[in-house]
C-alpha cells in the first residue's frame, strides 16, 4: 500500500510540472517549491515561537502572509524539545530547532556544527541605556506621537510593532503594539548585513582584516573571482551571478531555506561581471561577509565566543540572538532577532563614531568610509551593507536630511540613523508591501524641532 501510494504521489507530482510548463511557470519552481515551503515554514515559525516568544497563530499568521501555498503546510510543535517540523502534501518535510541564543535553525544530516557550539546567556543589565536597559521616563509629547503614528499604521494593515526615538544618545519615547514589547526580539531580516559590516569593521579595528584583500576563499584563488576584494562585497559589487529573486528555484531561497550552509552556497556562484562595476544586491554575498568573519577564526566557536565578546556584550545586547546555518556560520544576510532597544544600539553606535559604552569598536573612520557612496555604474546610494539617501541623482527619502542613512529590511524594518539631528530611529513590523518612510520620518524629526 504504501508503495502504491508513493507511486500516485510521484505522478500527481509529475502531472504537476507538466501543466506548470505548459503554464509558464518553470519545473524548477515547481520541484523546489515544497523544499522552499517546508524550510521557510520550520525556520520561521520555531524562530517566531521560541525566539520571539509569539503564539502559534501569530507565528502561523505572519507566516502566510509569504505565500497561499503555506496556509497548505502540515505543522507538529515540540514545546519540548522546542522544535517545529513542518511538510507538505508528503513531499517534503523539515525540522527546525531551537537552541539557547542561537535561536532555530533547519537541521540537516551530517551538520553537527551548530548543535556544538558552547553558548553563553548574558545576564540583563538595569544600568542606563545603551549600557544597560533603564530608559528613564519617555518625553511624553514625543510618546503620544509615536502611539499615534503606531495606531494609524496599525488602523492601515501596516502591522507596525515597535517604534523608538533615540535623541542625543537617549531613548526619548518608544510604543508597540501586536505582542511586542521593550524586550521582545524581533526579526530584522536584511538589517542583519548592516551588523556583519559591523563585526567585519571590529575586526580592522584589530588588525584582523583588511577590506582591501581579498576574502581568502581557496576555492576562488584559481579563477576570475580571485579579482573580488571584501571592500567590493561591502558595497554589494563582487559581480558574482546571485540572484536575489524570491520565487522558488531562485538563489535567495535555495540559499536560505534549502541549504545547510549558505555561504558554501553562495560561494560557488560564478563571476558574471567585473568586480567593482555593477551594484548587485545581494543576500548571498551578506553570507560571504559572515563566512569571511567566520573564517577569520581557527573554528566556528571561537568567531562566536569572539562575537559575543566584541559586538554583543561590548554594544550592551540585552534581547538580541544571532541565529547561525546548520553550518555554524551567522546567517549574515537575515537571522538577527533583536529588541528595538537593541537595534538601536547599532545606530547609536553609528553615531558615535564606533564609541560605546566607554569602548571603541571600529576606527573612527568606518562610519564615513561606510556611508560613502559607492564607485558603481547604475546604483551609488549604497554603503558598506547600509543604504544611503545621497549618491544617485535624487535623494532616496527627499524630505530627510541628505546624511541620513538606514539599515532597512524585509517587512519595512528599519533601523534611520540622522547624523545631522543626532537621532536613531527604530521600526519594527510586518508590513507587507511598501512603507511611507519618507513622510514618516520626516514628521517624526520634525516634531523634534
Amino acid at each position: 500500500m504504501i508503495k502504491k501510494a508513493l507511486i500516485v504521489v510521484f505522478l500527481l507530482f509529475a502531472c504537476l510540472i507538466i501543466f506548470a510548463s505548459m503554464a509558464g511557470t518553470s519545473p524548477s519552481y515547481i520541484v523546489s517549491a515544497p523544499g522552499v515551503a517546508t524550510g521557510i515554514g520550520s525556520k520561521l515559525l520555531c524562530s517566531s515561537r521560541y525566539v520571539s516568544g509569539f503564539s502559534q497563530q501569530q507565528a502561523f499568521d505572519d507566516l502566510v502572509q509569504y505565500s497561499s501555498i503555506l496556509d497548505q503546510l502540515s505543522i507538529e510543535y515540540d514545546d519540548e524539545l522546542r522544535s517545529v517540523t513542518t511538510s507538505l502534501f508528503g513531499l517534503s518535510s523539515k525540522t527546525a530547532s531551537y537552541k539557547p541564543q542561537l535561536g532555530c535553525a533547519v537541521d540537516y544530516e551530517g551538520f553537527e556544527q551548530r548543535m556544538k557550539l558552547q553558548v553563553e546567556t548574558p545576564e540583563p543589565s538595569l544600568q542606563q541605556w545603551p549600557r544597560g536597559n533603564n530608559v528613564g521616563d519617555p518625553d511624553p509629547v514625543v510618546k503620544a506621537l509615536l502611539e499615534e503614528v503606531v495606531s494609524r499604521d496599525n488602523n492601515s494593515g501596516l502591522n507596525t510593532r515597535a517604534l523608538l526615538i533615540v535623541r542625543q544618545g537617549q531613548v526619548i519615547a518608544e510604543a508597540y503594539d501586536q505582542g511586542a514589547d521593550a524586550d521582545t526580539p524581533l526579526l530584522g531580516w536584511s538589517m542583519a548585513k548592516s551588523v556583519t559590516s559591523t563585526m567585519l569593521a571590529n575586526l580592522e579595528y584589530r588588525g584582523l582584516l583588511d577590506i582591501d584583500n581579498p576574502p581568502g576563499f581557496s576555492r576562488w584563488e584559481n579563477d576570475e573571482r580571485a579579482e573580488i576584494k571584501i571592500r567590493d562585497m561591502l558595497t554589494m559589487s563582487d559581480g558574482l551571478a546571485f540572484s536575489e529573486e524570491y520565487n522558488p528555484g531562485d538563489d535567495a531561497t535555495a540559499m536560505l531555506f534549502m541549504a545547510p550552509s549558505s555561504s558554501d552556497y553562495v560561494m560557488n556562484m560564478e563571476l558574471a561581471v567585473q568586480p567593482g562595476r555593477i551594484f548587485n544586491y545581494s543576500s548571498g554575498t551578506a553570507n560571504l561577509l559572515s563566512r569571511v568573519f567566520v573564517d577569520s577564526f581557527a573554528n566556528p566557536q571561537e568567531a562566536y565566543d569572539d562575537y559575543m565578546e566584541n559586538i554583543h556584550g561590548v554594544l550592551g545586547f540585552q534581547n538580541a540572538v544571532f541565529e547561525t546555518d546548520a553550518s555554524g556560520v551567522f546567517v549574515g544576510s537575515s537571522y538577527l532577532y533583536a529588541s528595538a532597544r537593541d537595534w538601536a544600539r547599532i545606530g547609536q553606535l553609528m553615531l558615535n563614531n564606533g564609541m560605546i559604552n566607554g569602548q571603541r569598536v571600529f576606527r573612527e573612520d568606518w562610519v564615513q568610509r561606510a556611508t560613502m557612496p559607492n564607485q558603481t555604474e547604475n546604483e551609488k546610494a549604497y554603503g558598506f551593507q547600509w543604504w544611503l539617501n545621497r549618491g544617485d541623482a535624487n535623494l532616496r527619502w527627499p524630505d530627510l536630511p541628505e546624511d541620513t542613512f538606514m539599515a532597512n529590511g524585509n517587512r519595512q524594518q528599519m533601523v534611520v540613523v540622522v547624523p545631522s539631528a543626532d537621532v536613531v530611529i527604530v521600526r519594527l513590523g510586518w508590513t507587507a508591501g511598501s512603507y511611507p518612510t519618507n513622510n514618516q520620518f520626516a514628521e517624526i524629526l520634525d516634531s523634534l524641532d
